[in-house]
């Protein structure tokens, strides 16, 4: 059995600015999609889908729109970190806590900044000693704790309650499951040193 030629540290930059680059637009992408893109659109409100067929109250579980990309998000820094090291997925949780308030309603600044600096914190916290051991397994691990962070932060801090948590945290959990056949896909056709430092 053959080894697979390594990524050459050009294809791994160029990857990794890539991954970059869709991490910081998922930002701007929630929250026009929490203002217009859903099955229904609460007047004054986020624009809500279904993230489950039933729900505790009857009816589907519901959800904002924009969390699905908030999972993207999460798996998208570990893919940053992957090819561009530490160092740079740090300066993106930065990057996209300050772009993050920027582009949240006024009322919604602190939480949303929080939350998601925080939570991108967690993530990256539990990915690094992971990725090692299985990418596949560090995105899915670290992305399941940064998801979880980052529903009771911002629900906690923005409303004073956790009463849609299932929805949130499922919401973005789906998308990080629709995502790891791409992580695996990766991960094979990477070769051997293509982490970087």
């Amino acid at each position: 059995m053959t080894e697979r030629p390594r990524m050459s540290l050009n294809a791994r930059k160029a990857e990794g600015l890539a991954y970059f680059i869709a991490f910081m637009a998922c930002i701007p992408a929630a929250n026009w999609m929490i203002g217009h893109l859903g099955t229904t659109c609460v007047p004054n409100g986020p624009c809500l889908v279904p993230v489950f067929p039933w729900s505790p109250q009857g009816g589907p579980m519901m959800a904002p729109s924009g969390v699905s990309m908030i999972g993207i998000a999460l798996v998208l820094r570990d893919l940053v970190q992957r090819r561009l090291g530490r160092v740079a997925a740090l300066m993106a949780i930065v990057a996209g806590a300050a772009l993050s308030g920027a582009l949240a309603p006024p009322q919604l600044v602190v939480a949303s900044t929080t939350a998601f600096f925080l939570s991108e914190l967690a993530d990256f916290a539990v990915f690094t000693p992971l990725q090692k051991r299985g990418l596949v397994l560090a995105v899915l691990a670290s992305a399941v704790v940064g998801l979880i962070a980052d529903s009771i932060l911002f629900l906690y801090l923005a409303f004073g309650s956790l009463e849609f948590l299932e929805g949130q945290v499922l919401g973005k959990a789906w998308m990080v499951l629709l995502a790891l056949p791409f992580v695996h896909w990766i991960r094979k056709r990477e070769g051997v040193g293509a982490v970087a430092n």
